[in-house]
């Protein structure tokens, strides 16, 4: 019977996730079409009814669950709505999100669909709070799947923040909860075609399975989180913000502080300033007690009886007696005591602290190392110091993408007390076996379309066969731009070309180049160019610069426009001076008007004052020099570029 009841709740669930993301997909697509204003207006109506209702939602979740403690889950939810609503207000999401008009490059979002939420039951109303709001404010849907222990609760949140959704104009359906929770149900969730993303927060197994669901998913690891007191730190305020971390909501955020780890110089005065503060030390036979309580036998699942119970009631699960102003219960450990074999060395969701006592800095870095590779990875720790260079040479050793400085760690790694992003999901990226690092957010729940205008010419290939062996005969001996594999066009200016090797082409016999083609394929490149039949080109004499040109005689016979052809787009090359901006169109004269010669005049030099990626790339393209001066400006991009390829030419000054 029981079974055939379990198989019931499991059908159930199966349909009930099924209906459920049908009906956030048909919701998603009217809301995907808000203006970011009316998004927005959304947003700020949900957080406005989930902070107005903090204090009793935080209420359902210690009854139903007895995890914590009324006034730090109020805290959470009020973290969750207040600080999340203000981190993410005037955050852009709908529409272009940038433009780059140097990179010539728009960026637009796009929501990802239906967000599949699987909330805690450690953290179930403020974990549904936040996830609610980053989901909508990316323009998606979401469903929560709620841990059974905390089913009521998390669907009491989610029907506030639904009601307050539509009455700020919101589709129906966009915001619901699985009444009927099993793990087959949240399977068949994570896995539903209509679901875009999965944000998974729970067990190691669920994260797991949320990863194997062929779907994305952010999920998160364990925390394991060591705190370290380095010599210079002061010690009262360390121990007080390992403790208020330790001590917040009675250990249920797998941020807290998992152990102390104070140097040699420091261990009295730790030790006292625990006592102090209502730390009670446990001896070997009351921590090994302890250590057996903590964790399910022969496992390393944590026992709900002790998770999320403040001090005093573990201790007297345990059989222990303490005195009534115990906030935290401490088992001093050596340095190699972490391990399976070192139950209290692991993560412990309840107010339990493991002590260790290093002789440096480096012994401190390995330990913590350590104990995040037991199982901490990629989560977080904490340093207190009062050396910059300690703390930073701290910070880049640890493997935690969240290292909080002078602070709780929970506090910290939340956005509490710093300037994280206030978030209940934290990646731990890929050592802790997570897609991300972060603290997630709506970017994060989104996808984003690039619009890329051309930036380099692409070589067509669809060119006339006259043009093609035009362009063989132009540059014979002459190294392509582009090889006939089609390669693409080189980011390499031409090779030299010597001058006997253009005069060998200029002057080559009938063996070598067929007079009539070569006459054919000039005409008709002349002819797209609006130069009739009979108009002659004027030369360029060798190694001057096209202002020159008019001094020279006209020339029309094929092999000589074959070969003048040739040495314009090589010119740059053969002599000693850089070549002149290149001009819009050949200059042209009447064969029948000679000119006389003129003495020759030296090339001007037009200085840019501006110079872009692209005009770079055009000059490698063509094989010219750019001239800058003292007062061009260099784009990054440019000037990396042009420095490589040896395109600029400095000058002094200025000149027209």
């Amino acid at each position: 019977m029981n079974n055939l009841d379990l198989r019931d709740r499991d059908l159930v669930s199966i349909q009930q996730a099924r209906d459920l993301a049908a009906g956030a997909a048909a919701a998603q697509k009217k809301f995907g079409v808000f203006s970011q204003k009316q998004v927005d207006v959304v947003v700020e109506a949900c957080a406005k009814a989930a902070a107005e209702m903090a204090e009793p939602l935080a209420r359902r979740a210690v009854e139903e669950t007895g995890f914590g403690n009324v006034a730090d889950k109020t805290t959470k939810n009020r973290l969750a709505s207040v600080e999340v609503a203000h981190a993410i207000r005037g955050l852009r999401t709908v529409g272009v999100l940038r433009e780059d008009p140097e990179r010539r490059l728009v960026e637009v979002a796009s929501p990802i669909g239906v967000v599949a939420a699987v909330i805690p039951s450690t953290n179930p109303t403020s974990t549904a709070i936040y996830k609610t709001l980053i989901s909508l404010k990316a323009r998606n849907a979401i469903v929560l799947s709620p841990h059974p222990a905390a089913i009521r609760a998390i669907c009491e949140t989610a029907a506030i923040l639904a009601r307050a959704a539509l009455s700020a104009g919101a589709p129906e359906g966009l915001i619901s909860c699985m009444q009927h929770s099993t793990l087959a149900g949240t399977r068949e969730l994570m896995g539903h075609r209509d679901v875009g993303v999965i944000l998974a927060t729970g067990g190691t197994g669920l994260v797991r399975a949320a990863y194997s669901s062929g779907k994305p998913a952010y999920g998160v690891g364990p925390g394991n989180v060591p705190a370290f007191i380095e010599r210079t730190a002061d010690v009262r305020k360390a121990i007080g913000d390992i403790f208020a971390g330790k001590t917040f909501d009675y250990g249920t955020l797998c941020s807290s502080e998992q152990s102390i780890v104070v140097e040699e110089s420091l261990r009295e005065a730790a030790l006292e300033e625990c006592r102090r503060q209502g730390g009670y030390f446990l001896s070997a036979e009351e921590a090994k007690k302890i250590g057996a309580l903590v964790f399910q036998e022969g496992t390393h699942t944590p026992n709900t009886q002790v998770v999320g119970r403040p001090a005093t009631q573990v201790a007297h699960l345990a059989g222990l007696s303490v005195p009534p102003a115990t906030r935290v219960l401490i088992a001093r450990l050596e340095s190699q005591q972490v391990g399976r074999a070192f139950p209290l060395s692991a993560e412990k969701l309840s107010p339990i602290l493991a002590f260790y006592t290093v002789p440096d800095l480096a012994a401190g870095i390995e330990l913590c190392k350590r104990l995040l590779e037991f199982g901490g990875l990629g989560h977080t720790c904490a340093i207190h110091s009062q050396n910059d260079e300690a703390i930073r040479q701290f910070g880049q050793a640890v493997p935690a993408f969240r290292v909080c400085v002078n602070t709780s760690a929970v506090h910290g790694s939340i956005g509490y007390s710093t300037n994280l992003f206030p978030a209940m999901t934290l990646g731990c990226g890929a050592p802790g076996g997570n897609i991300t690092s972060d603290n997630i957010g709506p970017l994060h729940l989104l996808n984003v379309k690039r619009i890329a205008w051309e930036s380099r010419p692409v070589e067509h290939r669809t060119v006339p066969a006259e043009q093609r062996l035009a362009g063989s005969v132009a540059t014979a001996g002459v190294p392509q731009a582009a090889s006939a594999a089609g390669t693409g066009p080189s980011l390499l200016p031409p090779a030299p070309v010597s001058p006997s090797a253009a005069s060998a082409a200029e002057v080559a016999g009938p063996a070598e180049l067929d007079r009539a083609r070569i006459a054919k394929v000039v005409e008709h490149a002349l002819g797209e160019r609006g130069i009739a039949r009979g108009q002659g080109i004027v030369p360029a004499a060798p190694n001057t610069d096209p202002p020159s040109l008019a001094s020279r005689p006209p020339i029309s016979t094929p092999a000589e426009i074959a070969s003048e052809i040739a040495g314009r787009i090589f010119r740059s090359d053969l002599g000693a001076k850089p070549a002149a901006p290149p001009q819009t169109s050949l200059p042209v004269k009447p064969a029948a008007e000679p000119v006389a010669p003129k003495p020759s005049q030296p090339p001007a030099i037009q200085v840019s004052p501006f110079v872009s990626e692209n005009d770079v790339r055009r000059a490698i393209t063509r094989g010219e020099k750019i001239f800058i001066g003292p007062k061009t400006i260099l784009t990054p991009s440019a000037r990396d570029l042009g420095f490589e390829h040896d395109v600029f030419v400095e000058t002094k000054g200025t000149q027209a």
